[in-house]
This record gives C-alpha cells, structure tokens and sequence, in this order.
C-alpha cells in the first residue's frame, strides 16, 4: 500500500493540534480547549451542537442546529476566521421556494454542508408529514433555496457526497420511523439533477459491533482518498442508562460506494468527556463535518457532544485509515451491491 492521500485541495489555514502523548488506541484526539460551542451562544438559542462547516471565502462558514429557548430546532449560519471561534447570525436562515418565496420547514435540524461543483447544499431533518429530509442550496450564503424532498418519511442523516459519480448526485441516508428509532442502516441513492433519487442500495448495517448494534447513521460528508470513501459515522448501542452515540469509520468504494471496502470494528471516538457524558442528552458523540487539508492529510473533525457542545478532534488521513484497515471486520451484506 502505497502513502495515503486525499484527493482535493488544499486548506491554508487549517485548526489543526498536535497529538499529544498518551493516544493509546484509534489514532483521532480531542481538542484540548473542547467544547468550541458551549451554551446560550446567541440570543433566543440555549444549546448549538449537530452542526457542519466549510472553508469560504478567506475564512469559514457553516450551518448550525440552533435549539431555541421554546424547545423548537432550526438552523443559523455561522462564520469564522479560525474555524474554532464562530460569530453567528441573531436571525435563522430564511428558506425561500424556486420563486423566491418563504418556505420555512416547521423544523430544521443535525444539517450538513456539501460543496458540489460551484453550489454549497445544505441537507437536514424536517418534517414532511413525518420525520424526512430537506434540501437547499446556495452559491453566496445571502439566498437559499429549498428544492423538493428527497425521499419520503421517515428518514433522517443524510449527507451528500462531494462529487458526482457516474454523473450522478450521490446521497447517503438513514430509513428510520418518526421516534427514536430502535433501528437503523445506511443506504445509497442517486440522482440526475437533486429532484428525482432513484437507484437505492443499502450500504451497511449495525454488523455484529457492540457499540454499533442498535442503530448507525452517516455523519460528515464522505472524504475522497486514494483508498476509497472515508466515511465517518455513527453507532449507536442500548444500555441500562439509554442509548450511547460513538463514531465509527469506513472506506467506500470509490466508484461503486454501496460497497464497504474496510469496515472497523472499533469505535474511534466514544463519550468520554464531561461535555460528551453530560448534557441535555448524555453520552452522545455524533460527527456531522470534516474540514481537511490535501497537501498535509490533516482532518478536523467535528461533532456534536451531549446534544448541547460542539466538539473538534483530530486525525490524519494515512493514519486513520491504516487503523480502519488494520481492524476491519465486515460482514457479508458490507461486501454486497446493495441490490436485493
């Protein structure tokens, strides 16, 4: 196996920490001054956590679940020079139809944030008589236009990758139900123009991992590399004191991306601190954004903690794959072309 490389390009001024002593398993460590969010960051806001960002301009933008102080989620733009100290807008983003009307979702939460060719999409949860997807897009961050649903109810976690493939869009998701879905695998859809999704292939399940046995879901934007799809995510497992949220990795097929080609049987990141363990909903580490630098290999990682911090770790990408192939164990459905 040759160097491991992402394919992109490259981030200047990349958040970036050094790994410290002490990294004993999977090769990805915390932010040492984490959280980067932590409560009542705006007006009308108690918690920011579920969120994505990106390089923009000579800075950094993002999309952030901002959970209002009468319960209800919906989501707010942020900016950053640094990408760990953001400045946010009071208002949230105002949706609008293809004619340039408000058309503002009921609720709006967990977005991610995918560059594909010139047109930045925003993917979230809503509800569409039920748990569903929602779309926009947007080329200046002034005007976002939502586009039809994806998929029908119920589903949730869904992210874009950052590239066609064969021409076409390409979408991970979660099918779930309309509650705290006790299941859950990922599937693969295509499009031709982010209207019409066809061409649906399951991509993995809960496999036979401890930590993952419950439910998984996408989480960042899948990262190009020579080895195939990086693609952070999480599990989820059932204990005596509720569900606990860690984040796994696999590669996908870079061409045929239903197909897992290593899969790791360890979590990489599970609740560990004060700001992952206790929180509005304890015990959630949930990864939703990558910003990641082709020239040095460097990924910062972000996430949601304990549905109420945003938190940032750190990886490489040689050695973060390595460690996923090292301690790959798939399963006869990973290997499949998802088509029954």
């Amino acid at each position: 196996m040759g160097k491991i490389k992402i394919i992109g390009t490259s981030v200047n001024t990349m958040p970036w920490q050094e790994k410290p002593q002490g990294v004993l398993n999977a090769p990805i460590w915390r932010y040492s001054e984490n959280p980067i969010i932590g409560r009542n960051p705006l007006k009308g806001v108690a918690r920011i956590f579920n969120s994505a960002v990106t390089p923009y301009g000579d800075g950094f933008i993002g999309v952030f679940r901002g959970e209002q102080v009468n319960g209800i989620p919906n989501i707010y733009l942020g900016r950053s020079k640094d990408a760990i100290h953001w400045d946010f807008d009071e208002e949230k983003i105002l949706f609008v139809d293809a004619k340039g009307d408000s058309f503002m979702p009921k609720y709006a939460y967990d977005p991610r944030l995918v560059k594909v060719d010139d047109t930045y999409y925003i993917i979230w949860c809503q509800d569409f008589y039920g748990a569903s997807i929602g779309v926009a897009r947007t080329q200046d961050f002034k005007t976002f236009t939502r586009l039809e649903n994806p998929f029908l109810p119920f589903n949730r976690n869904a992210v874009l990758f950052p590239r066609k493939i064969g021409g076409q869009f390409v979408m991970l998701s979660r099918p779930s139900d309309s509650g705290h879905t006790p299941f859950g695998d990922i599937f693969i859809s295509e499009s031709p123009d982010m209207e019409f999704w066809g061409r649906h292939r399951h991509v993995m399940g809960t496999g036979g991992n401890w930590w993952e046995g419950l439910k998984i879901g996408s989480g960042a934007a899948p990262i190009e590399t020579t080895e195939g799809w990086l693609l952070f995510y999480h599990g989820v497992c059932g204990t005596c004191s509720g569900f606990v949220y860690s984040i796994g990795g696999v590669i996908l097929d870079l061409e045929n991306p239903s197909i897992v080609k290593y899969r790791c049987q360890n979590y990489l990141l599970t609740p560990e601190e004060w700001y992952e363990e206790r929180g509005f909903v304890p015990n959630v580490t949930f990864p939703c954004a990558t910003i990641h630098d082709a020239k040095t290999g460097k990924i910062a990682l972000y996430y949601g903690a304990a549905d109420s911090y945003v938190g940032l770790a750190f990886t490489y990408v040689d050695e973060i794959i390595e460690y996923i192939i090292k301690n790959s164990a798939l399963t006869p459905a990973d290997t499949e072309l998802g088509r029954r």
